[in-house]
């Protein structure tokens, strides 16, 4: 079991159609197999190494260029496998980082590349040991037009087993440090590069001989090509809210969190966009019931943005009286938790373990968050459209989601806590209320947009637990590392 199950929230969106990022025309999927020799407990040992990307075909002076859908797979042989004897049965979780060259001309840099996998991967008894890691890396910026190449370098995994239900606990972990073989082509793709130079070019120097120099100074500096600061990259503007978890609390967790709904009204689905939620884990309580034993826990889940316990805003499209199209800001609160007699939240979580014996154990996780939206900065064809300031669901509503665990011969995929995974569940919008300044428009929203259940899916990104800081998954300012892709 994970360390304090839980789950993390999904708050909704039932109004608009938000597109995500798309890949460009010019995008181009590549791949290098590279032969490492790592250093294993028990020794060096070779590693076989592809590392993928999107890379783009071309890009400008000035502007980022961003590599997306990296990952790097790790293909361990079999004579390692004794060194991860000691993970345990419930297989490995594990975190890379790669050292990425970056060179224009005679001028170079280098960034980090860090992934992290998902569900715990099984150790095989024999036979070689496949882990690929993924996550969202750093953008490089070029000063100057030319060709911008890519080239991988030093490899470092650390291979842990996952959390148990302790949550002070340390998972054994066994980190290998690999240095690529030499004669062997480490190039992973070029960027042509094109526009006028951001900074001027070093000019030569006269010397008392008569003869020119370059300055070696500030201009050869500059025309270093800058690594960009890691990307959190959301689906709504680029940059993924803050979301900070608290260093001093063992058993509070940060994750972000996204996915879609379906509108039935609109006939298709809308992305909700990044949020951050915020968890406290409550204590576990084991019965036996039923012929198993279960391990129940409640938690509380509360969305924080900007001190609020609320969603980004986003600008959904929908459409009144079945055909004008209408945009608008969507703003989705969460109701809190009411504080129970201890002065902590009630629990809005609900997590019930059931172990079956021989590695074998189930889980379910349920959340019931209660939600109000509201409507503002309406335009109906364009036209300006004034709702008033509380153009809101009557009433708050309910969204229950639900995500499921399986282990099998220890090995456990599905939702978990310190994984991430999907939640699903069912929402029905109330109708609408203090909509229109002269004139009562709440029947056209409620038209538009409430009753008929909707599906909704998200996906939660592998939370931070800021008080044990584990790099693959925490920021150093303890933020979670890993932005997470909706499904539909």
């Amino acid at each position: 079991m994970t360390a304090r199950s839980g789950a993390v929230l999904a708050a909704v969106l039932m109004a608009g159609m938000i597109p995500g990022a798309q890949a460009s025309a010019g995008d181009r999927d590549v791949h290098i197999d590279v032969k490492y020799g790592c250093d294993f407990p028990s020794g060096t040992k070779p590693v076989s190494v592809r590392v993928s990307a999107t890379v783009p075909e071309k890009g400008e002076v000035g502007k980022p260029v961003q590599l997306r859908d990296v990952s790097t797979e790790l293909i361990l042989p079999e004579d390692g496998l004794p060194d991860l004897a000691g993970l345990g049965a419930a297989g490995v979780e594990a975190g890379t980082k790669l050292a990425m060259g970056v060179a224009q001309g005679d001028h170079t840099a280098e960034t980090e590349w860090i992934g992290t996998t998902g569900d715990p991967v099984a150790v095989p008894e024999t036979g070689e040991f496949t882990l690929t890691s993924s996550g969202d890396v750093p953008s490089v910026t070029a000063g100057s037009s030319g060709d911008l190449t890519f080239t991988a370098g030093k490899l470092t995994a650390v291979l842990t087993s996952p959390k148990t239900a302790d949550p002070a606990a340390t998972p054994a972990g066994v980190t290998l440090t690999c240095d690529p073989e030499p004669d062997q082509a480490l190039e992973l793709g070029t960027v042509e590069i094109a526009g006028d130079p951001q900074w001027p070019s070093p000019e030569p120097t006269g010397t008392k001989e008569g003869k020119d120099s370059v300055d070696s100074g500030a201009g050869r500096d500059e025309a270093t090509p800058k690594v960009d600061d890691p990307a959190k990259p959301t689906l709504q503007d680029g940059k993924a809210p803050p979301c900070v978890g608290d260093q001093d609390d063992q058993f509070s967790l940060n994750a972000y969190v996204t996915g879609y709904a379906n509108v039935a009204k609109l006939k298709g689905a809308t992305l909700f966009p990044v949020a951050c939620s915020q968890i406290e884990q409550g204590a576990t309580e084991i019965k036996f019931q039923d012929g198993f034993v279960h391990i129940f826990q409640d938690s509380s889940v509360l969305l924080e943005y900007r001190g609020k316990p609320q969603l980004p805003p986003a600008t959904g499209t929908f459409l009144t009286f079945g055909f004008m199209p209408t945009t608008a800001t969507l703003e989705m609160t969460q109701i809190p938790p009411d504080d129970g007699p201890d002065g902590k939240p009630l629990p809005n979580i609900h997590s019930d373990l059931t172990v079956l014996g021989n590695g074998n154990s189930k889980g379910t996780t349920t959340i019931d968050l209660r939600l109000q939206l509201r409507l503002r900065d309406v335009k109906v064809n364009g036209v300006a459209l004034d709702v008033g300031a509380n153009c809101r669901t009557e009433r708050p509503f309910t969204l229950p989601l639900q995500g499921e665990m399986v282990q099998k011969e220890s090995v456990q995929t599905g939702y978990t806590l310190t994984t991430g995974g999907v939640l699903t569940g069912q929402v029905t919008l109330p109708p609408f209320s203090g909509c229109g300044v002269g004139e009562d428009l709440d029947d056209i929203f409620t038209a538009s947009i409430s009753g008929v259940p909707g599906y909704v899916k998200q996906v939660q990104g592998p939370p931070c637990a800021a008080a044990q800081h584990i790099p693959a998954v925490c920021t150093d300012d303890s933020q979670p590392v890993q932005v997470p892709k909706p499904q539909r």
